[in-house]
């Protein structure tokens, strides 16, 4: 799946995954590939992304919210 990680100013990841993590509002949950399509609201905490690579990559952020839409996911968030 392609996903989008941004903030207001910049770009934190863009880019192929297998795995995506977030803080929602009612706990985490994970995005796999061709999950339903979701908006949900983010709290602080860490977004957590596994590559294609297999990589870990981790993001500490304030709020924001999570799009998922044809297997794209958009998280905009602020830190």
């Amino acid at each position: 799946m392609q996903v989008y990680i941004l903030t207001p100013e910049k770009t934190l990841y863009e880019g192929e995954a297998r795995a995506v993590k977030v803080p929602g509002l009612m706990g985490q949950f994970e995005i796999l590939d061709r999950h339903a399509p979701i908006v949900s609201a983010l709290s602080k905490g860490t977004v957590q992304l596994t590559d294609k690579k297999g990589e870990k990559h981790q993001f500490d952020i304030s709020k924001g919210f999570v799009e998922v839409m044809t297997n794209e996911v958009n998280v905009l968030v602020t830190q």
